[in-house]
């Protein structure tokens, strides 16, 4: 729980706490601040050689077509949320492989690279855009996988802390609201990015003396410690941790080690048969709740990426190009993403919800885990259908209430969808997990660039046939929440099952 250590190592772990929210509120996310970064690009005069002037009714009046600098636009937001989840997988494999300390420092030089190449492009070297934004991307991503761990530092509080810093993921896309505020004021965009580049000074200190070189285990052994003390060494030992909980035994070898790091069997939910072992990661990607998982995050995630990406162009349709009335409501949505941070810890207090109730008789941590997870995905896929209606509509007042769910969707499905994985398999394999699931959906995301030029082709400009194809699509996602509830359901009847049996051959062997 909170504050269950003294002394120094409370506060190490407090102060990791509170600088892992802040690196994923100001860094991790920035790129899905697109719309507003977008707003800024466009007046610098980025891809202006792709708007035509045409010459238009009886009077030849010459209107300029910026449709084509539109959908390279979106070509780089498509690039760029690709490389952010595809390469999440390779990334997954670093952190398992070679621990936290690695995986940062590579987080922190993609992180810089991607900043300084922003900095120092402009109009005529637009082409930057496209690998500046993808080393934003996946440098931000991998600050936020080396600091899900931190909830491990605070047990019965894990999943409120995953879904946190996930919210703060979400929020950190309002630090492009603050560029385009201050361009607005003066500011030039190399002056912004360099000042993101300074400040990679920060997160090489934060690796160094407030995160562990390997990984944060879970369950927590007693006592440990991590990062750089004058005078100290971390004695434990994270790697035969790892090997201890991978077999199942204790250090002294002594049998298995009853953990809940002891996993679900991804097929049904139970222990392995031999309870000494691990799952495998195989048979984790060949569970159904491995399938279903990625078909729930896949067909949400392509909601909220075609919306994302196509905000600029949507609202200039609905706003008849009034460039005022679009950067108002491009500074409506960019503010509501700062709510990101308030709204995911709501999904991790409804799956924390019966951590200190006791247990149903013959029921483990993990099942009661699993089964309060449920209520989450249920909520998750309600919460998208309902956004995805709202953006179907073609009335502009209504797109803040658009905002609104779009913030509070993306925040809960980012943060359940990193909660659900370490839940439901073995700990040793979330980072593979996690990261497989993150790129196999980003193949997915793929569809959003089809999917906007179907838009600016066939329909002429309306998104309402895409936008009612992409609502009926999300209603694939109820399917994961109701497998895992009746998965639930019927692991209870089955102990049910086993009780009343047993009583019945107690009661005839007392005849």
């Amino acid at each position: 729980m909170l504050g269950c250590e003294g002394g120094g190592v409370g506060l190490r772990y407090r102060l990791t706490l509170a600088t892992g929210l802040v690196e994923c509120l100001c860094f991790a996310g920035v790129v899905f601040g697109w719309a507003s970064l977008v707003f800024v690009l466009k007046t610098d005069g980025y891809f202006t050689d792709l708007c035509v002037n045409l010459t238009t009714g009886p009077n030849s009046t010459v209107e300029t077509d910026c449709s084509g600098q539109d959908e390279q636009f979106s070509l780089v937001f498509t690039v760029t949320s690709f490389m952010n989840n595809f390469l999440t997988l390779p990334n997954g494999f670093i952190f398992d492989r070679f621990g936290t300390m690695a995986t940062r420092l590579l987080g922190i030089c993609l992180y810089t690279t991607g900043t300084l190449m922003v900095a120092f492009s402009s109009s005529a070297l637009s082409m930057l855009l496209f690998p500046a934004l993808s080393f934003i991307a996946v440098g931000g991503i991998l600050f936020l996988i080396t600091n899900i761990q931190v909830g491990n530092l605070f047990g019965s509080h894990r999943s409120t802390i995953i879904t946190l810093y996930n919210g703060a993921f979400d929020s950190s896309s309002a630090v492009f609201l603050i560029i385009k505020v201050m361009h607005e004021g003066g500011v030039s965009l190399r002056s912004s990015f360099l000042i993101l580049s300074v400040c990679s000074v920060i997160h090489l200190l934060r690796t160094f003396f407030l995160m562990p070189n390997t990984h944060i285990p879970y369950p927590l052994p007693e006592g440990f410690t991590y990062g750089v003390s004058p005078g100290k060494s971390n004695s434990y030992n994270v790697e035969e941790s790892e090997k201890t909980r991978e077999t199942g035994r204790t250090p002294e070898g002594e049998g298995p080690a009853e953990t809940d790091d002891m996993p679900l069997q991804p097929d049904d939910g139970q222990q392995s048969e031999d309870s000494g072992k691990v799952a495998s990661f195989r048979s984790c990607v060949q569970s159904g709740f491995f399938l279903w998982h990625l078909v729930w995050l896949s067909v949400m995630q392509l909601r909220h990426y075609l919306f994302i990406g196509t905000l600029n162009p949507m609202l200039n349709r609905l706003a008849d190009n009034d460039s005022a009335l679009v950067s108002q409501y491009t500074n409506a949505f960019a503010f509501t993403q700062l709510c990101g941070v308030l709204c995911a810890p709501w999904n991790g207090l409804i799956m924390d919800r019966h951590k200190g109730k006791p247990l149903a008789p013959g029921e483990t941590d993990k099942e009661a885990d699993l089964r309060s997870s449920s209520l989450s995905l249920f909520l998750t896929s309600l919460q998208c259908l309902l956004f995805s209606i709202c953006a179907s509509s073609p009335l502009l007042p209504l797109q803040y209430l658009t905002f609104i769910l779009q913030v509070l969707n993306r925040s809960f499905l980012y943060g359940g969808n990193a909660a659900f994985v370490s839940i439901a398999f073995p700990g040793v394999h979330f980072g593979k997990l996690y990261g497989l699931v993150m790129s196999l959906s980003a193949v997915v995301s793929l569809l959003q660039y089809p999917c906007f030029a179907l838009v600016k082709g066939a329909l002429g400009g309306d998104p309402f046939y895409v936008n009612i194809a992409l609502t009926l699509l999300t209603l694939l996602a109820f399917i994961h929440p109701i497998n895992i509830f009746y998965h639930c359901r019927k692991l209870t009847n089955q102990r049910e099952d086993m009780a009343g049996g047993a009583a019945i051959t107690l009661a005839e062997a007392k005849m």
